[in-house]
């Protein structure tokens, strides 16, 4: 075996995650040296990538999964909500920082001015909005949020809502300006790419085989090249697992007990998209909608504006597809690789606890082109089949996890997993994601680098302002953020 190559970091993986830790580690101690290890060819092919996600940039301005109803009619609490708003502040204020220093580009090539709406249809749900809307409207966060139940007042933001729309069943909707488009893909390569002028080495094309901790407490990384398969082996002092779907997989390689009794629930989906000029000019928003009875929160469905390399698109969907890989371009081994007798009980008791979900998996999968479509019309009265076009997004990886009482339970959210000595860390789990990105790996910072995070709070003060302090509770703060990181990020 050929000696190792000595690092001070690895983080495998180039997508969003890895890019933000990577970027936050060089601001921090520039002296770390860092290897980027990616199995597939460049940065951002998987959930990062602006075609597998919904780019929304997760606020909790619309997405009506992060502030459930409430049991007994009263105001939906907006704790949740509240607290995903302020993490998405601090990507922005992250963001703001790389424009600023030009680790990043012109904002214009990753992030756009994008109104962000609910709609929902039926008395029931007109009078959830109207609840939800009242509980945030003077939340400075949510500051300018407007609620109408005048099909005149919704096409103004949003014709392709209104037009052809004959039942007189009530809908109602609402509409914030403050809303953003972000490609993640944009922002992953151009910060790779910075991290790469800055020393960091990366190597594509080059699976993770084994992870091995050594005797003086290191960590030794096995991979293959998968063009020439070519061994090679990397030590490290600290090492981030940032592959998405297959964190857990990884995780489990490494052997630390922090991973124990995790296990990983697959979820695909699939997009409508049009390119046409002429419907694209007439929806400038992102609009969210209520989640079918057993769907999981991940296919709430909406219609997205996108804009990828400064082109603008609409997508609807995404419509669930059940496959046992964790990643787009993943095994279909993936599922039952990672069973283990610690998490044999978990997937057990979350398979039989959400029968009603694999049900609506299951029926999803069976659905035709044409059943879909039906879907979108529930949306956008007036669309034509020919105009759109069904295409794969990205496989979703939500996280399994013991319970005392149920055994197992499915988990909607993100995870981080740290083994105790803080010497590898990984992430679990989907939304919201890439849009928490900074709040996440602020986390494993904290987590992994406990002495040196009191030190850098100084500095890190001046890269994201917010930290460690509610925006939400200030509204002066919160005002001067939001104005703040607009102006540099060219916001509404």
């Amino acid at each position: 075996m050929s000696k190792a190559k000595t690092t001070d970091v690895i983080l495998i993986g180039a997508g969003v995650m890895s890019a933000t830790l990577g970027t936050f580690l060089k601001i921090l101690k520039p002296e770390l040296t860092i290897k980027v290890i990616e199995r597939l060819p460049s940065a951002a092919l998987e959930s990062s990538n602006p075609w597998n996600n919904a780019g929304t940039g997760h606020a909790a301005l619309c997405e009506l999964n992060y502030m459930p109803d409430s049991k007994d009619g009263s105001l939906p609490n907006a704790a949740k909500a509240i607290a995903i708003n302020e993490q998405f502040q601090l990507s922005r204020e992250f963001w703001s920082y790389l424009v600023s220093n030009g680790a990043l580009a012109d904002p214009d090539t990753f992030i756009h001015s994008t109104p962000h709406m609910t709609f929902v249809k039926g008395a029931k749900d007109v009078d959830y909005l109207r609840r939800r809307f009242e509980a945030l409207q003077d939340q400075p966060l949510f500051a300018g949020m407007q609620f109408s139940t005048d099909p005149r007042v919704i096409a103004g933001w949003a014709p392709l809502l209104i037009a052809g729309r004959k039942s007189d069943e009530p809908i109602a909707a609402t509409f914030i300006a403050d809303g953003t488009d972000v490609d993640f893909g944009a922002i992953t390569k151009q910060l790779m790419a910075k991290l790469e002028t800055s020393g960091a080495e990366i190597s594509f094309d080059t699976e993770v085989q084994a992870l091995s901790k050594t005797s003086d407490g290191a960590w030794q990384v096995t991979t293959r090249n998968a063009i020439t398969g070519e061994l090679g082996y990397q030590k490290a002092s600290f090492v981030f697992v940032g592959a998405g779907g297959w964190a857990l997989k990884l995780l489990q390689k490494s052997g630390i007990p922090e991973a124990k009794g995790y296990g990983t629930f697959p979820v695909g989906g699939q997009w409508l998209r049009t390119d046409n000029p002429a419907l694209v000019a007439q929806h400038r928003a992102k609009v969210y909608s209520q989640a079918s009875v057993g769907a999981p929160p991940m296919s709430v469905p909406h219609l997205d504006t996108r804009i990828v390399d400064g082109k603008a698109s609409l997508l609807f969907g995404p419509y669930a597809t059940a496959n046992p890989k964790f990643l787009k371009q993943g095994s279909l081994f993936d599922l039952p690789a990672s069973l283990r007798p610690a998490n044999i009980i978990p997937y057990l008791s979350v398979g039989l606890s959400n029968l009603s979900l694999i049900k609506y998996l299951v029926g999803e999968l069976l659905k035709s082109k044409s059943k879909k479509f039906e879907s979108l019309l529930d949306f956008m009265p007036q669309a034509d089949s020919a105009d759109w076009r069904l295409l794969n997004a990205g496989q979703r990886a939500q996280v399994i996890k013991k319970d005392a009482k149920k055994g197992g339970v499915l988990q909607f959210g993100t995870e981080v997993i740290t083994s105790a000595d803080g010497t590898i860390s990984g992430l679990l789990g989907a939304s919201p994601g890439a849009s928490t990105a900074v709040h996440v790996m602020l986390q494993v910072l904290a987590q992994c680098f406990p002495a040196e995070f009191k030190s850098w709070t100084k500095q890190l003060k001046t890269v994201v302002p917010s930290l460690g302090v509610s925006l939400n509770a200030d509204p002066k703060a919160a005002k001067a953020s939001l104005a703040t990181t607009a102006k540099v990020l060219k916001l509404k």
